[in-house]
């Protein structure tokens, strides 16, 4: 690797870069296998010494998807890495172009200003446990290839089609004409389990030290919300995404 390219690859870590350049970095062999059974474009993967000792059966599942494999030094992939521990391996992907022709599906998920990586993907995550095809997010929302979003989906990110919307509002007041209720988390609303959906929904989930906007409130049908018994002041987002879309989800 030349000190450009080392340069090149390294920026990746940054935002405007991966914005600009339509790459990113994904590190780990299982997140990379991920990425790549997803049909996502492998411009090439970057392993040391160590990682080819140990697992010099995945350089041979890289050779057989006919990716391009480079050896580095450890102190290169320290470089490429945002992890204090690097495993050993990092994959640079181009991002997918997402269509919005496909079919809207019966349940969807709408994301406002979920700017917290780690609950990010781990929503991310939990959607694609229940089985969730579509999510809508704000622009405003973590940035679906930031390194730690993508180890905390564990891969959702690449199984999953996330739309980033200039006019997010707009949008869901769009998709209620075409049927759908508009559902949002508010620590205020009735009980997720006293509820059940008529038909096409869209579950909404805001950030959690701000909670819905106005402008979100403005254009939700109900406001939802899971009934604690403790002392807890409320739910980390991520964790009430679980019981929200699971409840849902069991009763479309």
């Amino acid at each position: 690797m030349t000190k450009n390219e080392l340069k090149y690859y390294s920026s990746l870590q940054k935002k405007k870069h991966r914005k600009t350049e339509g790459k990113f970095p994904v590190e780990g062999a299982k997140l990379i296998r991920e990425a790549i059974e997803s049909e996502f474009i492998c411009e090439i993967v970057f392993y040391t010494h160590l990682f080819e000792d140990k697992y010099g059966e995945f350089l041979e599942y890289l050779k057989f998807k006919g990716c391009k494999s480079e050896l580095i030094s450890q102190k290169e992939l320290e470089r490429l890495s945002d992890t204090e521990t690097p495993q050993g391996i990092i994959g640079i992907f181009s991002e997918k172009n997402v269509s919005t022709s496909n079919a809207n599906p019966q349940f969807l998920l709408a994301l406002e200003d979920i700017s917290d990586p780690g609950n990010m993907g781990t929503i991310i995550r939990n959607a694609d446990w229940f089985g969730l095809k579509k999510i809508i997010a704000s622009n405003n929302c973590a940035e679906i290839y930031n390194p730690k979003v993508i180890r905390s989906s564990a891969g959702s990110v690449f199984h999953i089609e996330i739309l980033f919307s200039n006019d997010f509002y707009d949008l869901l007041a769009g998709l209620k004409k075409d049927g759908y209720i508009v559902l949002t988390a508010d620590l205020k609303g009735e009980s997720i389990y006293e509820f059940t959906p008529g038909g096409k929904i869209i579950l909404t989930l805001s950030n959690e030290a701000k909670g819905p906007s106005d402008k979100l409130k403005s254009i939700t049908d109900k406001l939802i919300t899971i009934p604690g018994g403790g002392r807890a002041e409320s739910l980390n987002v991520a964790s009430a995404s679980a019981v929200l879309i699971s409840e849902l989800a069991r009763k479309i």
